[in-house]
């Protein structure tokens, strides 16, 4: 192997899978994040009165 030995690489390969872990966590986490936001919004909306439910839609009508 020449001049480097195997903790040298050991260390590298430690930080590669590290940077990808955190990457790829990242990634996951936006899409729970997104996937409880919709589902809270639609827990709200089933909560709200018809009257409300009226107004928000005329409302996003105008």
């Amino acid at each position: 192997m020449g001049n480097i030995d195997f903790s040298t690489i050991g260390l590298v390969i430690a930080v590669a899978t590290g940077i990808g872990s955190y990457f790829l966590g990242r990634h996951l986490r936006k899409g729970r994040a997104e996937k409880k936001q919709i589902k809270q919004r639609a827990a709200e909306f089933a909560t709200q009165s018809r009257q409300v439910r009226r107004a928000r839609e005329r409302s996003a009508r105008k």
